[in-house]
């Protein structure tokens, strides 16, 4: 290891072989058909100013990623999130790189929620998750109904087979 420049520059010796992390996400974050990051962006349906915004920038996302699959411009709260939103999967770290670097610039006046997809919703949510602009509180309750419904779902599996 080398300074450079500086006493708080340190330059790296190159190894000439990048990251793993480069190419897929890391474990445990799926790098499968469901996305390995869910992008939610945010705006108070009341306001218009705000739906207006986000509105246009559902549609340049839809324009500009064509290879991202961006779901339906919600007009109210939908599962845990509190107010409308509209959620954009990112599919790659290159499309992360891209599109979290590019909605840092023009996210503008709105709340952004950036997760992993792993296979714990919850924590996906709360511990692993990295805000733009305010924090908005998530209805967690939602996470619990949905392991209820599945356990009851996993018996009555079990049920049909004996």
């Amino acid at each position: 290891m080398r300074k450079e420049g500086n006493a708080y520059c340190y330059v790296n010796e190159q190894t000439g072989v990048l990251s793993h992390a480069y190419e897929t996400f890391t474990h445990p974050i799926t790098n499968g058909p469901r996305g390995g990051f869910d992008v939610h962006i945010y705006h108070f349906q009341g306001n218009a100013e705000q739906s207006t915004y986000a509105r246009a920038l559902w549609e340049r996302i839809r324009r500009e990623f064509p290879e991202l699959r961006i779901y339906r411009f919600f007009d109210k709260p939908i599962g845990p999130h509190p107010i409308a939103m509209f959620e954009v999967n990112l599919f790659t770290p290159a499309q992360f790189g891209a599109f979290i670097s590019w909605l840092v610039i023009h996210r503008g006046p709105l709340s952004v929620l950036i997760h992993p997809n792993t296979e714990e919703e919850e924590r996906d949510h709360t511990q692993r998750a990295t805000w733009m602009g305010e924090r908005l509180p998530l209805d967690l309750s939602v996470f619990k109904r949905m392991r209820e419904t599945q356990v009851t779902m996993e018996a009555k599996t079990d049920q049909e087979q004996n």
